[in-house]
């Protein structure tokens, strides 16, 4: 297998785009991504998407992407895993590059929400969890999310209070991201005093749904030449692990056995420990997911994720940095692309472009996307060169 490398990067803004349609969205990313690595044309694209079929009414999005972006003829298809599309998509691309059936591919990771109604889109949401035996039962996403949260403070003594500082984090890493859909930070009271959605989470735990896209152009690296325009990160990890897609189906509801499975591979293909990476994007989707990946990734001990908050360890200038460009909290959700935002983040970061949030001396990161409630889980770790 070839040694694969990023080279270009593109982004939208996360927000309420209501006058791009989906298509727009990702060609913006992925023009952005090919201009950004000094190239005319790529081999292949792969599409990261959770719910187009059903939220836009549009399927096939390999052909509707490719030919929107000048890439008619060229081998495409959309990747779904869930919340996890993204960097399922950019596994894909990262294997095709790497086996040499392709010599350079875009994955983007691209997700419309906001046109379809409140209710639609969290039934569609509701769709990572077991529709059998979670949601026909009436529980929805949020409530798997509350239900896991409330166990861990149960088992572990910890308070609400206690996760405060992954919001707080978050909130003040985003202020600093162009691209972030929440650039304000907010107090520890401001985190208390929000409104409860489903016991213990409140608005300030649970992160926001929004339009985007993001992409990344990958190539061999054998394949760089000396005048690359920016610093070149290589990819030198990459595994995925699934669990029980129903969260009463797993040994223990409280440790992510598929993040723990997927990040010790990745260590192992990059011969490194959790004590080696500079910084983790993780997936915050909410505080509690925050906590439970921290410590399943190897980062703190089991039942004390949120001690490096409050330690603040998890900041900028931490032991281990996470949402340094807001995470999924301030910088927004957009299910289908958020891996792929996490993956353009830590390339920023490797390449020391995270103005304002700039991890001192940044060379090796991790990001892990979490599929479900922690079915399917993706982890990449990525370095300069």
């Amino acid at each position: 297998m070839r040694e694969v490398a990023v080279i270009g990067i593109g982004q939208t803004k996360i927000g309420e785009h209501w006058e791009k349609s989906l298509r727009e969205l990702a060609g913006f990313a992925v023009l952005d991504a090919v201009k950004d690595a000094g190239l005319n044309q790529v081999d292949a694209l792969y599409v990261g998407n959770m719910m187009s079929a059903s939220a836009n009414h549009q399927a096939q999005l390999g052909a509707y992407i490719a030919d929107w972006v000048g890439l008619r003829y060229a081998e495409s298809f959309k990747v779904e895993s869930a919340c996890s599309s993204g960097a399922a998509a950019f596994r894909t691309a990262l294997l095709a590059v790497a086996s040499g059936a392709i010599d350079t591919a875009v994955a983007v990771g691209v997700e419309k929400m906001t046109d379809s109604p409140g209710g639609e889109i969290t039934a569609e949401l509701a769709t990572a969890a077991d529709a059998d035996w979670e949601v026909a039962q009436g529980v929805s996403f949020i409530a798997l999310n509350s239900l896991i949260m409330r166990r861990y403070m149960y088992e572990y003594g910890w308070t609400k209070n206690d996760f405060a500082p992954f919001s707080v984090n978050a909130h003040a890493n985003g202020v600093h991201n162009p691209h972030a859909r929440f650039r304000k930070a907010i107090t520890e009271k401001q985190y208390l005093d929000a409104g409860m959605i489903a016991d213990p989470i409140n608005l300030m735990d649970a992160s926001p749904i929004g339009d985007g896209a993001a992409a990344v152009v990958m190539v061999p690296l054998e394949k760089i030449g000396p005048s690359t325009a920016n610093p070149v990160v290589k990819i030198i990890g990459s595994a995925a692990a699934t669990d029980s897609i129903a969260v009463h189906g797993r040994k223990d509801p409280l440790w992510l056995r598929a993040a723990e499975l997927s990040s010790k591979k990745a260590y192992n293909q990059a011969g490194l420990s959790p004590q080696d990476i500079d910084l983790f994007e993780l997936h915050d989707a909410f505080s509690i997911m925050a906590a439970l990946s921290l410590e399943a990734s190897g980062f703190v001990e089991r039942g004390k994720g949120p001690q490096l908050g409050l330690d603040g360890e998890i900041r900028p200038d931490g032991k281990i940095p996470i949402a340094t460009r807001g995470g999924l909290k301030a910088r927004g959700h957009p299910v289908g692309a958020t891996g792929m935002y996490q993956l353009v983040e830590v390339v920023e970061q490797l390449r020391h472009q995270a103005e304002g949030t700039q991890v001192d001396n940044a060379r090796i990161g991790m990001a892990q996307n979490i599929g479900g409630s922690g079915s399917n889980i993706i982890t990449h770790i990525l370095q300069r060169v």
